[in-house]
């Protein structure tokens, strides 16, 4: 916890307003955790940062940590 400070991260808790995103998402791949991180940085006006290629077909501000292949 004391390491996710330092560098600068707030633990953000699942609240009611992140379920109810999360439920009326559409299903473009079969992850619910990943579901429920992109309901949260929706609520949150949030950019959701993933390697999850389905993200951006989300209402979502995304940028990709998908590394390039030299």
């Amino acid at each position: 916890m004391d390491a996710v400070q330092r560098k600068g991260f707030t633990m953000l808790p699942v609240g009611m307003a992140h379920l109810v995103t999360v439920a009326g998402l559409p299903t473009h791949h079969r992850d619910p955790f990943d579901h429920l991180l992109i309901a949260q940085a929706m609520t949150e006006g949030a950019t959701f940062l993933s390697g999850d290629r389905n993200a951006a077909q989300y209402p979502v501000r995304t940028v990709s940590c998908l590394g390039r292949k030299a």
